[in-house]
């Protein structure tokens, strides 16, 4: 199939993955003399920290999501193809997709991070997870269609499993939708649900390590744990799942939480593209890159944010997989390629910690600053707004956030629970011995990328 991509004389740089990396390298590339071409499976940006107040019923989908071609609308040199990359060519220069080949000059990988379920078989197949809208979409109606079952069901044992939440995984993921989930049970589902006795609805945090937030201060660690705690969210650490099979959370070969709401942040792998040497891809499934962010072994193979595996001695286990860094890693890749065509030498990556946050719920958020400086309470949460509204793409998302925001803040009310499309889990008891790839689900469970912590 011919993709139809005009041929000229410019250097044509392809990047698989339209997420904050991509999208900001593509941006930055604007004003360049070469033809940029970004290819994925969607049509929009997913905004993707805000995806937990999509699956909680606090925004729409569309008030994070945002058409990739009219960001672009008026760059000249910016191809958009909507396809799924099978596999790279690096021997033709060339990426297969599933709409054709698209040749190269040089390729970036953008692809971000995927779900690492860490081998647990029957968590990956009954979990739910919160990498894209999907998910989120999958993971409103699945909780909701589950307070519908508990109006029925007779057996408390089965009412108590379908009340229960559980969150693995203690970094800001998890910390955040554990928060929002809490308000929903204070604000929203006893206005809604007045016939269940919502003080049975148990919401746990589930951590293998000793604190929450593992990569922020230990002052955020303390505070926000507290801020759990007192609303009402049971924070287990040091605690490592196990399995999950008939309504049961496992954390030890008898010990078990009952919950048939499994909600699973934590970890990720890279998002490796096929058809790269075994050489270049990490353990993690993310692609070993030089200094400059190039793949180990090419000239003309460039990676960046969550699937960039860069080690350096400053950082020995790469960089982490955060929105800023990928954020800078793209803009210092741009800044190369202008070097590169002007034969002038690549500039080495070096990143600017420019602080981290996480929210928790209302007034409730924590904040750090270069400088072992940290705060938190009402202004960190504050920044914590701030920071999101002014990083969303398109102002009319950032106006429709803000009122969607400000509605729920006054009203404490989440008006978005509609079980639109209902979501129906194929279960590992029902499934066993099937290949999860196999399982059936009402919409595609891709991953573009993680959500992380932003920049300040």
């Amino acid at each position: 199939m011919d993709t139809n991509l005009p041929v000229t004389s410019q250097p044509r740089i392809v990047i698989i993955g339209c997420g904050f990396a991509g999208l900001r390298l593509a941006k930055d590339l604007a004003d360049s003399p070469v033809q940029v071409v970004v290819i994925d499976r969607n049509n929009y940006h997913n905004f993707q920290p805000l995806l937990y107040q999509v699956a909680t019923g606090a925004l729409e989908a569309d008030s994070i999501a945002y058409p990739i071609r009219k960001i672009f609308a008026g760059q000249q040199n910016f191809f958009f193809r909507m396809a799924d990359v099978e596999r790279v060519d690096t021997g033709r220069n060339t990426v297969v997709t599933n709409i054709g080949e698209i040749r190269y000059d040089h390729l970036v990988v953008a692809t971000g991070s995927l779900t690492n379920y860490f081998g647990l078989d029957s968590i990956e197949r009954n979990a739910m997870q919160i990498k894209s809208i999907p998910n989120a979409l999958n993971l409103r109606s699945y909780l909701f269609q589950n307070f519908e079952k508990a109006l029925l069901t007779e057996d408390p044992a089965q009412r108590q499993a379908l009340l229960n939440v559980v969150v693995v995984g203690g970094g800001p993921t998890g910390v955040e939708i554990c928060g929002s989930l809490a308000e929903m049970r204070k604000d929203v589902l006893p206005q809604d649900y007045p016939e269940l006795d919502l003080k049975q609805m148990e919401i746990y945090l589930v951590e293998s390590g000793e604190e929450v937030l593992g990569p922020m201060s230990k002052d955020s660690q303390v505070q926000a744990k507290q801020y759990l705690e007192d609303m009402g969210i049971h924070v287990r650490l040091n605690m490592k799942a196990q399995r999950f099979e008939s309504g049961k959370l496992y954390y030890s070969e008898t010990e078990y939480i009952r919950t048939e709401n499994l909600i699973w942040a934590a970890g990720v792998n890279g998002a490796a593209v096929e058809g790269l040497p075994e050489a270049a891809v990490a353990r993690n499934k993310r692609i070993n890159v030089d200094t400059v962010n190039r793949v180990l072994g090419f000239q003309n193979v460039y990676a960046i944010g969550d699937v960039a595996n860069m080690v350096t001695e400053e950082m020995p286990r790469g960089y982490p997989m955060l929105a800023p860094v990928a954020i800078q890693q793209a803009e210092q890749l741009a800044d190369n390629f202008k070097r590169l065509f002007q034969g002038e030498a690549l500039k080495p990556f070096k990143y600017l910690n420019k602080g981290s946050m996480a929210i928790v719920g209302r007034n409730r958020a924590v904040v750090d600053l270069p400088g072992n400086r940290h705060f938190g309470g009402f202004l960190g949460w504050l920044t914590w707004l701030f920071v999101h509204l002014l990083t969303l793409v398109g102002f009319r998302n950032k106006v429709v956030t803000l009122v969607g925001w400000a509605i729920s803040y006054f009203s404490s009310d989440k008006a978005l629970r509609l079980i639109i499309r209902p979501y129906k889990r194929n279960d590992f008891k029902d499934d066993k011995g099937k290949p999860s790839a196999q399982q059936n689900a009402s919409t595609p469970q891709y991953n573009p990328r993680c959500p992380c912590l932003l920049p300040l």
